[in-house]
């Protein structure tokens, strides 16, 4: 129970990776808030197994933010792990301005504003842990918004380590490989999955736990000598 005590704010908890470290932060024994846009089903499921606390936001909408606080502004906050995201797949070619902007807005603009949110509520030695993804390193046709979102995500952490630095607040990029998610079984095959198992010097697509695992980790007592670092937890698809 390494977090005992501690309060966490995650976005996107309702599904996938987030899901996942929703579970392992309360199984660590951190109060845990998480976001969730649309699904009540699986928020309410969440809730009912972890006893985190649900909260609707739509990331495209910033007037959603302040209400994904209020939880903790009377208590303050230890931990932030900014994991919701969208992945649009279309080339370049068909990419329209409003499209952009609903990317960016979600998965670089809201992490950012989230980020600034915290700041104040987070007490000295917090810990903020931005999901990112191997493909900013390893890209391919169609992937342009996403590699962008993300891409821009990672720097926001590189500046927010030295921004925060000095209260002891520590700020990291977490890149998951292929995990075995409904974001990305949307945008795969069967056959494509399958083969890029066999690519990873483990042999098998990555779980939501272990990603789960290295943000623990992060958000925990044991990591507070790492900052501004990306993690690409992809079970050796890439080195």
């Amino acid at each position: 129970m390494t977090l005992t005590g501690k309060t966490a704010i995650v976005t996107g908890g309702s599904r996938g990776i987030g899901r996942g470290i929703v579970r392992r932060l309360t199984a660590d024994g951190a109060r845990v808030v998480f976001t969730y846009r649309a699904d009540h089903e699986a928020a309410a499921a969440v809730t009912a197994e972890t006893g985190a606390l649900a909260v609707r936001c739509d990331q495209a909408d910033p007037g959603t933010l302040p209400a994904v606080f209020d939880p903790v502004r009377e208590d303050g906050l230890d931990i932030l792990v900014n994991s919701a995201a969208v992945a649009d797949l279309r080339p370049i070619s068909e990419i329209t301005v409003a499209e952009f902007d609903r990317v960016i807005a979600i998965n670089t603009r809201f992490p950012l504003l989230a980020i600034r949110e915290a700041a104040p509520l987070m007490r000295d030695g917090g810990r903020i842990v931005n999901l990112s993804t191997l493909n900013t390193a390893l890209s391919g046709p169609g992937m342009t918004l996403y590699c962008a979102s993300k891409a821009a995500l990672e720097q926001v952490t590189v500046v927010a380590a030295k921004e925060f630095g000095p209260r002891g607040i520590t700020v990291n990029t977490v890149s998951p490989g292929a995990t075995d998610t409904d974001m990305l079984r949307s945008v795969n095959s069967e056959e494509g999955l399958a083969q890029t198992a066999t690519l990873t010097s483990l042999g098998r697509l990555g779980r939501p736990e272990d990603i789960a695992a290295v943000v623990a980790f992060l958000a925990g007592p044991d990591s507070g000598w790492i900052t501004g670092q990306n993690i690409r937890a992809t079970g050796g698809l890439m080195f």
